[in-house]
């Protein structure tokens, strides 16, 4: 099979770390796949790609890094040639204005066309209403629009509605997690207390360092590590000076081995206010760290299994929040069993095997449409 893929960058972000992992999947088992960042700018790759999967930057097929309506248009049109040139069996995007993109340039051309929300187009807040409205316009003319939970598939459908078919689709665990060491607890310190995350206000990590604050008299032994960059970067910073945990609270940013840093805690928290599909939790959990999130829209309780598998906290509630923290952080025999049942439980749900499975089916699926 021919598989296009669009997305938008491929920098470090959740939506690239899934285009690169099914793309790497499809072509090694076979499958002619190109890989094309539709972005103005070429960049980079941040997470690696297999040697037979195919890279085409569409700011090198256009010509143009410009901005503005002109260069917009003219790498429309040069989208719409590539796809074409590349007669694909199918073409997946992901994110909202390469979906956008993606069902402009294929009006016509025949080919079968995925287009896939890698947030929760319900509740986030980041997208802009012209935007919006484009993706309420032209989402039905989608042969298949997916989202990444079942409990964001029912109000995105009343959001949008006429779209031909809706699937929920989990993102897959990478393979090298399913058989990764599991993290192994120990009670002497000095321990650590992870989150990971773009410093944006969704992540609500100002939150997260206030509960923090309110642990660490009674936890002298942990410490609180968050991992990411972004514009929220001074005002966290700020925020821990004032509070006076600089030597408890860091901000190390952006890492290439997410994973590995991810396997040197003991216990692992998502504050977020909204997430699509939080691959970090999913990752923290496969490598058998316990989990403490907020049960925000959407993701968590679906992932953790309506709370068996990793304590979950009514969303935006700070007070439940540092409860279900204290509980893990005093408790070793608790963080030992939530570990290795959250492991056990996403490494046989999540494999990629399965979620390529779910998509051999959507793929057949709108094939046949056609």
């Amino acid at each position: 099979m021919k598989i296009l893929m669009l997305v938008s960058s491929m920098h470090a972000g959740g939506a690239e770390r899934v285009a690169a992992t099914l793309v790497n999947a499809w072509a090694e088992r076979g499958d002619t796949v190109t890989l094309t960042p539709t972005y103005s700018s070429k960049g980079t790759c941040f997470y690696p790609l297999s040697d037979k999967v195919e890279l085409a930057w569409l700011a090198d097929l256009s010509g143009t890094r410009a901005s503005g309506a002109m260069a917009a248009f003219k790498r429309l049109l040069t989208l719409r040639r590539h796809i074409r040139d590349t007669r694909p069996d199918v073409v997946v995007s992901f994110l909202t204005n390469v979906n956008v993109a993606a069902i402009l340039a294929t009006r016509g051309l025949g080919v079968p066309l995925i287009v896939c929300e890698r947030t929760n187009p319900v509740a986030e807040t980041t997208t802009g209403t012209v935007w919006r409205k484009l993706r309420s316009f032209l989402y039905p003319f989608a042969d298949m629009v997916t989202v990444q939970a079942e409990d964001t598939a029912g109000p995105f459908s009343r959001q949008v509605p006429g779209i031909k078919r809706l699937a929920v689709i989990p993102n897959p665990l990478p393979a090298p997690l399913l058989d990764a060491p599991r993290v192994r607890q120990r009670d002497d310190g000095p321990l650590e207390l992870l989150a990971m995350g773009r410093l944006v206000t969704d992540k609500q990590f100002d939150l997260l360092i206030d509960v923090f604050a309110q642990l660490a008299p009674d936890f002298p032994d942990w410490n609180l590590r968050i991992w990411g960059e972004g514009p929220e970067r001074g005002a966290l910073e700020q925020r821990i000076e004032r509070l006076g945990l600089q030597s408890r609270v860091s901000l190390p940013g952006r890492t290439e081995t997410p994973w590995d840093e991810l396997a040197r805690g003991q216990a692992f928290v998502l504050s977020s206010l909204v997430e699509g599909f939080p691959n970090v939790l999913l990752e923290a959990m496969s490598l058998g760290l316990p989990c403490v999130a907020f049960d925000c829209p959407s993701g968590p309780r679906e992932m953790t299994r309506d709370g068996q598998d990793a304590l979950l906290a009514p969303a935006g509630n700070r007070d439940a929040l540092r409860d279900a923290l204290r509980r893990v952080m005093g408790d070793i025999a608790l963080r030992e069993q939530l570990g290795m049942r959250g492991s056990i439980a996403v490494r046989q749900r999540y494999a990629l095997a399965s979620v390529l499975s779910e998509w051999d089916e959507l793929f057949e699926a709108v094939r046949e449409g056609r």
